[in-house]
């Protein structure tokens, strides 16, 4: 029996929020923000219309409803049930027709190996035991030819200023203890952990928030959020 890939603690932490999760000035009011960036460069690496795509960690379904109104059909998956359950009320709300799952990123793998076009797994890993191991299953997952994308927080000085004390403490965008500094992901270790899962990786992108003007915006500087697009060999 193999053991859950997964931190009581942070299931727990995002589970007594998921009654905010789709209040757009809630504690989420960042993924609201950053959202719309991250599907556009999505969609223009590949197109989401048509296309079989699973949201890893999907939370409240944020990312998978909008991916779902781009014209895919969409699984979101996700060890929290609360999560789950607002996910699946606001997607009825919507309108949006979405398949949720409460089921690990591994045990997905296992169960329906090599199905999708597309595979999304963003701000998770930094918050589980062993993101080497969801990586590889986000691999299996992922058909012949398909791409992968993940996001996750860099591991440095300034990462630490800007997005927990900066984020968390300062201009508390987000809730004390969201982010857990030692689980950051520099890109050089993501970068090893997607070759050894068998992907090329494509392209990296930064996300960035300034402050002031209170936006943000995608650019070259992975110096604190950033992205990774990849793609399983065909």
């Amino acid at each position: 029996m193999s053991t859950l890939n997964a931190d009581p603690a942070e299931i727990q932490k995002f589970s007594e929020l998921a009654h905010r999760w789709w209040d757009p000035s809630s504690e989420f009011r960042p993924l609201h923000e950053i959202n719309p960036l991250r599907l556009e460069w999505i969609n223009q690496r590949i197109p989401l219309h048509g296309k079989r795509v699973i949201d890893v960690g999907c939370g409240g379904g944020i990312l998978a409803e909008s991916m779902a109104k781009k014209g895919a059909t969409v699984t979101g998956i996700d060890l929290s049930e609360k999560a789950l359950k607002v996910a699946d009320l606001h997607s009825l709300e919507s309108g949006v027709n979405i398949r949720y799952q409460k089921i690990s990123a591994e045990e997905m793998a296992q169960a329906e190996p090599a199905q999708f076009d597309v595979v999304t797994c963003m701000e998770m890993l930094e918050h589980v035991p062993d993101p080497a191991s969801v990586i590889r299953a986000c691999a299996q997952m992922v058909k012949p030819g398909g791409s992968v994308f993940f996001s996750t927080l860099n591991r440095n000085l300034k990462s630490y200023l800007f997005a927990v004390i900066g984020a968390e403490y300062l201009l508390q965008l987000l809730p004390k203890g969201t982010h857990d500094y030692a689980k950051f992901i520099t890109p050089a270790e993501l970068s090893q952990d997607v070759r050894n899962a068998g992907l090329e990786l494509q392209t990296m992108k930064g996300l960035s928030y300034n402050p002031l003007t209170k936006i943000y915006s995608l650019n070259n500087d992975t110096s604190v959020n950033y992205m990774i697009a990849c793609q399983r060999p065909g």
